[in-house]
């Protein structure tokens, strides 16, 4: 048996893999050659520091644990405000809907500027505080007015809303939308709450 046969041997020897037969072959062989014995010992020390290693636990006191339990962050407590809002969810949003609407009051006269909204605005006359959408002309989509007045006599393709005002619709006029008007604070806060889901709906 050559050298290199011989090492092949030791590593399935020391695995408990080699057969009997080729087991005393080896045997024979490390007899007569030293540096096949210094090949065995040296794998044979690694093979039992690699059980040690893996075998080993590692010391856990009791001082350790608390260390590690101490370290761990806190379980953080609900407030109990938080506790009594999941519980009341209707409640809750009907304690919403009164503050958005206290934080828009102040702001539902603010301001006397007469504000219209809507397309191809080139095809009404401003007159002061009144909007008139002159008879023979065509108003293409929806018209908003906040804070003046309406006088419709030709054609509008959408709906009319006014805002803190009026409106006069002639015999000649033609709208084929709504017509609508809001004078109340909470009428104007439902229109704007409806208008800002419609426009995301529209992006959608």
């Amino acid at each position: 048996m050559d050298c290199k046969l011989a090492v092949s041997f030791i590593h399935e020897y020391l695995d408990g893999d080699l057969p009997d037969e080729q087991a005393n072959e080896l045997k024979q062989h490390m007899a007569e050659c030293s540096e096949c014995r210094a090949v065995f010992k040296e794998l044979e020390q690694t093979e039992l520091l690699m059980f040690a290693v893996n075998h080993r636990k590692p010391p856990v006191s009791d001082e350790l644990t608390d260390r590690i339990m101490q370290a761990l962050p806190k379980k953080k407590q609900p407030h109990a405000w938080t506790t009594w809002l999941k519980r009341h969810p209707a409640l809750t949003a009907a304690a919403a809907f009164f503050v958005i609407l206290l934080g828009t009051l102040p702001f539902w006269n603010e301001g006397p500027e007469m504000i219209v909204k809507g397309q191809n605005l080139d095809q009404v006359v401003i007159e002061g505080n009144t909007v008139i959408v002159p008879e023979g002309k065509t108003i293409a989509g929806n018209l908003t007015i906040e804070k003046g007045q309406a006088r419709i006599y030709g054609d509008v393709e959408g709906n009319v809303t006014v805002i803190d005002g009026s409106i006069f619709q002639a015999s000649t006029a033609h709208i084929s939308g709504q017509v609508q008007t809001v004078d109340q604070a909470v009428g104007w806060l439902w229109y704007k709450i409806s208008t800002a889901f419609s426009e995301v709906a529209s992006t959608n």
